[in-house]
């Protein structure tokens, strides 16, 4: 019977025929899950013939993210049985559920993967490893809280690698995120994985080309995370940037997003995911050095192995100067007021420039804007994250517009509306990819030198 592959594609697609198309695109590394609760208008024997055998059968309830009803055990059994006529590779079966006697009897053929979704706040794997029922394979799907939960599942990973159980632990939801890429490192057998052309199937499930880019199935224990965190985070460039730097490098380190705006809560998962790199975005580049006894704002943190101090830096500031040594010298208008506009304040003054600064909760007038007569303007807000976000202080930007000649965007999304308006003017503008790239690259030459690659 066909081993069990590390990347399990949920086949979500509306409409049978794609769902088809995707699965037999799937490499040797990847095997579909068929859903049937997600056609349930089709033979479940002739899915499973369309897939030439080659399938995880499973059919899932509502009360576990699924859609067939809870009310009809048995209907939903007697779908499982139906497609075991035509033979698939595997059968996913709930952990608690006795195996029904037709399912028993085709286990000469089939492999039963044993399933079990616990409730929010729940963590009794641990409990469950000591009497696992029968089967080929175990799955075990929690919830993520916090970001650090993830890391509660290392140790019973580890035992069941030790122990030679074909297991996957992970967490749902964004801050699950890291149990799921890193679910090889700590000694998972498998994960789940979105089609790259479906959505997912649950919260916090990355599409297989992420999965295979982010190298997950090679993971090993010596790696180590790095990984961006603030929120939001999820869109982030930075995994695409640092990820095949790391890989060039031959420098064991996986690069992750990871949502969090606590600071509290941040420092907590430092330490519980054994986190060695950190690119620090808003809201956290004043709070979360400073819950680590550092002084801020930073952007980049790292440290040779969890338990070293950590080192930091902030590579924006040397991005922004760069550009800075390029622009018209004079008085610069600053907009917003968080960590990067703390940090460009700190790098004007340094240059000697003047800087008036006007946030929500420090306003300034248009004609205190006009008395100024900024050469400079600076987008230090986070406005322009959104596609719709409108540009900051539009009265603020009409009265800097006779005097200004160049402008800074600090949001790194194409065509927000600050830089569109800047453009417009005929300013020279000093995109935020441009910013992200140089602030990026020395982030990535810190975690290459600086951090071990040890989880």
């Amino acid at each position: 019977m066909s081993p069990l592959p590390f990347h399990l594609v949920t086949l979500t697609h509306p409409e049978w025929e794609l769902a088809l198309a995707c699965g037999r695109r799937l490499g040797d590394d990847a095997l579909p899950e068929l859903r049937l609760d997600l056609f349930p208008e089709e033979d479940p024997e002739a899915l499973v013939d369309a897939l030439k055998r080659r399938c995880l059968v499973t059919c899932r309830r509502v009360s576990e993210g699924g859609r067939w009803p809870d009310d009809d055990e048995a209907g939903r059994i007697a779908r499982l049985v139906k497609a075991l006529k035509g033979k698939p590779q595997w059968l996913d079966l709930e952990w608690d559920l006795p195996i029904p006697p037709e399912i028993q009897a085709a286990r000469t053929h089939v492999r039963l993967l044993r399933s079990i979704h616990v409730a929010p706040g729940t963590f009794d794997l641990e409990t469950r490893l000591r009497h696992l029922p029968e089967g080929e394979a175990f799955k075990w799907v929690g919830w993520a809280g916090r970001l650090g939960d993830s890391g509660r599942l290392r140790a019973p990973l580890a035992w069941a690698r030790d122990h030679g159980v074909r297991l996957a632990a992970f967490l749902m939801g964004p801050k699950g995120l890291p149990s799921r890429v890193v679910q090889a490192a700590w000694g998972g057998a498998f994960t789940y994985a979105a089609p790259d052309d479906g959505p997912p199937a649950a919260p916090g499930q990355l599409p297989l080309s992420t999965l295979r880019a982010w190298r997950s199935a090679k993971l090993h224990p010596g790696h180590g995370i790095c990984g961006v965190i603030g929120d939001p985070v999820l869109h982030s460039r930075g995994p695409a940037y640092h990820n095949p730097r790391f890989q060039h490098a031959f420098k064991d380190l996986v690069y992750l997003p990871l949502p969090c705006a606590e600071a509290e809560e941040a420092a907590e998962a430092l330490d519980a995911l054994g986190i060695l790199g950190l690119s620090i975005t808003a809201p956290l580049k004043l709070t979360l050095p400073r819950a680590l006894g550092l002084a801020g704002p930073l952007n980049t943190l790292w440290r040779r192995a969890p338990g070293s101090p950590w080192q930091g830096a902030n590579t924006d500031a040397e991005a922004f100067g760069q550009s800075l040594s390029n622009l018209a010298p004079g008085p610069v208008l600053l907009l917003g007021e968080g960590g990067v506009a703390a940090t460009s304040r700190a790098v004007l003054e340094a240059a000697g420039r003047p800087v008036l600064q006007a946030s929500r909760r420090a306003p300034v007038s248009p004609e205190a804007v006009a008395d100024f007569a900024p050469v400079g303007l600076v987008q230090a807000t986070s406005l322009g994250m959104a596609p719709d976000d409108p540009a900051p202080f539009p009265e603020l930007l009409e009265s800097a517009l006779p005097s200004a000649c160049w402008a800074v965007e600090w949001i790194y999304k194409e065509d927000t509306a600050f830089a569109l308006w800047a453009r417009g003017a005929g300013l020279q503008v000093v995109e935020g990819a441009a910013l992200f790239e140089a602030q990026a690259e020395a982030q990535s030459r810190r975690f290459i030198e600086g951090c071990g690659g040890l989880l």
